[in-house]
């Protein structure tokens, strides 16, 4: 996370997946969208979902429990698809990331974040910027760039192009 967004913003969206919560920087969240259908894409990743249409745009959904190592999630009123904005490099990419349900909207400054758990957590401590303890629950905060390297990205990019074309030609046939 740069020190530009941190120093400026101190706001964090927290979400469920399963009975943890966990949060992200509100920089990196564009919007909240009502769970949908998600058009599957052959050959994808197994914890890549799908695409959905965001206003012309094709943006890839990812279920974020089996990214960071959970089981599936079990679709519920609740559920819902966070938009995210991942910074790889100098680019920009828009991510779907599916969770069980949003908190709310927290504000506290990175000084007050511990550091991440050790290796042995049943997480992968490279993924987490920190943990916040607000009002006796530990908040894991994710660092949304480092949950999808730049292979990733380029796989979800390419399957979701390959669809987008497969798609037109269906459309024309």
């Amino acid at each position: 996370m740069s020190e530009k967004h941190s120093t400026i913003i101190n706001s964090y969206l927290s979400f469920k997946l399963g009975e943890e919560v966990f949060a992200a920087h509100a920089s990196k969240v564009l919007n909240i969208l009502e769970m949908c259908k998600v058009t599957e894409v052959p050959r994808a990743p197994e914890y890549m979902k799908g695409i959905i249409n965001l206003r012309g745009t094709v943006l890839p959904i990812i279920d974020l429990r089996q990214k960071l190592g959970m089981s599936p999630s079990e679709k519920t009123a609740n559920t819902c698809i966070i938009v995210l904005d991942i910074t790889m490099g100098d680019e920009s990419v828009l991510v779907g990331a599916i969770v069980d349900a949003v908190s709310a909207v927290l504000e506290f400054d990175k000084t007050e974040l511990m550091p991440p758990p050790s290796i042995g957590s049943k997480y992968r401590s490279e993924f987490i910027f920190g943990v916040a303890n607000i009002n006796e629950t530990f908040i894991m905060v994710l660092d949304m760039d480092a949950i999808f390297s730049v292979d990733e990205i380029s796989i979800l990019r390419d399957k979701t192009v390959e669809t987008k074309e497969k798609e037109k030609i269906e459309e024309i046939a």
